[in-house]
């Protein structure tokens, strides 16, 4: 099972690219890094840990 690559912030909407920096929780909720920031790493609608999300290779 793939990770589902959200294309917006889901706190601001601000875009989020691809193979851009971003940060999901173990749900798949998707942030920025200024609202990552701002929510002091925690996500607001799970409680988890905000973490780097992985990129995928270009193959």
């Amino acid at each position: 099972m793939a990770l589902e690559m959200r294309t917006v912030c889901e706190r601001c909407e601000a875009p989020l690219a691809p193979d851009g920096d971003a940060r999901i929780c173990s749900f798949e909720c998707t942030f920025c890094v200024a609202c990552t920031q701002a929510l002091d790493g925690v996500c607001p609608n799970c409680g988890g840990e905000l973490v780097p999300r992985p990129r995928r290779s270009a193959s």
